[in-house]
């Protein structure tokens, strides 16, 4: 008999080895936020920005001026919510201190109204955790930080101009590097398309969903709506979690303001446009195929809001769903997609069909 001497992997240093480099490259990520942060926004603006550039082209504009215009529509749009936000978050500030003491109104009725029931409020005093202010504390370091990468318009526009000047010829390369029949270019190709039709897909959602939020808001009289309708634009990349996180501070703004029953109305028209939107447009045109489970969105949010603060939290679905498309156009790591989904026995079927 002839004795296998072939060394036996050690697993186990192995696994160490894989755990160690993702600690390294975990370290990494979130030491170079300062740095990744303004690349990966110019990135997503400039996928987002494909689409108007291609048709752009299609009406005939050389390819130097359809650059020149979409890059100049992005800016016009950073600009703007950088106005918005700075604007109504100095507004805010300003009239905060009536919101308080109307605030603190409000909680002196309801502890008498206790009292008069027979509950003891005695030092009770009053909660911290309701104050308008510290309510905006959330909302406005979200918004601040979207607005500080939104500032360093230099490093964000040179890249955006450089991503969309080389993404007319990179299917060009690709062919040229592995030939036209290659499985990389068309992997390359249907991972682009479908990031792409999600990032485009989801940003209308969430602009229509910003747009009816700040009507409804406008409706009922509410002060700033051009801020709430921000606020959800920006919130409902996080699917589930971000509805009811930008829904808290304007509905306890109107119960400060107006009071219970036109706070209550304003919450029904944010639950409406969010069920409406979110549970049944949205999944209708992206379909079953891109949605994530909820522990997974919950994971995400926690996991890339520890790596890059306030601004990994609102991009963490995204670059999740982008994580999720790559793994799924892989043979390896497809199972890793199917774990993330959330309908998995979809997903598996559809992979074997492939």
């Amino acid at each position: 008999m002839i004795a296998n001497d072939r060394p036996v992997p050690d697993r186990g240093a192995r696994f160490l080895i894989i755990a160690a480099s993702l600690v390294i490259v975990l370290a990494g990520l979130r030491a170079s936020g300062q740095l990744l942060l303004p690349f990966l926004v110019s990135v997503f603006l400039a996928i987002i920005s494909l689409p108007f550039l291609a048709g752009l082209r299609r009406w005939g504009l050389p390819p130097v001026l359809a650059v020149l215009a979409t890059v100049l529509t992005a800016v016009a749009v950073l600009a703007g919510v950088v106005v918005v936000v700075g604007r109504s978050l100095n507004e805010f500030t300003a009239a905060a201190p009536g919101y308080q003491a109307r605030f603190q109104d409000l909680i002196g009725w309801v502890l008498e109204w206790l009292e008069a029931r027979g509950v003891e409020t005695a030092g009770w005093g009053t909660p911290d955790i309701l104050n308008p202010a510290g309510l905006m504390d959330l909302v406005g370091g979200t918004l601040r930080a979207v607005a500080a990468i939104a500032q360093n318009t230099f490093l964000v526009i040179l890249t955006m101009v450089f991503i969309l000047a080389e993404a007319a010829g990179f299917s060009g390369k690709l062919k040229a590097a592995f030939g036209d029949q290659s499985d990389h270019v068309e992997r390359f190709g249907r991972i682009t398309r479908q990031i792409q039709r999600y990032l485009a897909i989801k940003t209308l959602i969430s602009l229509a969903t910003g747009i009816f939020v700040g009507l409804w808001v406008s409706l009922l009289g509410l002060g700033f709506p051009l801020l709430w309708g921000l606020v959800a634009f920006i919130f409902n990349y996080i699917p589930n979690l971000g509805s009811i996180l930008a829904a808290i501070p304007p509905v306890l703004l109107a119960l400060v303001q107006f009071g219970p029953a036109r706070a209550s109305v304003l919450a029904l028209g944010y639950l409406v446009i969010n069920i409406g939107l979110a549970n049944f447009l949205e999944p209708y045109l992206l379909g079953r195929r891109l949605g994530l489970s909820t522990l997974v969105v919950f994971l995400s949010l926690v996991f890339w809001g520890w790596i890059w603060g306030p601004v990994g939290m609102l991009l963490s679905v995204p670059l999740t769903v982008i994580v999720k498309i790559a793994l799924e156009n892989t043979e390896d790591f497809r199972w890793v997609a199917v774990m993330l989904d959330a309908h998995p026995r979809r997903s598996t079927a559809r992979f074997l069909r492939r």
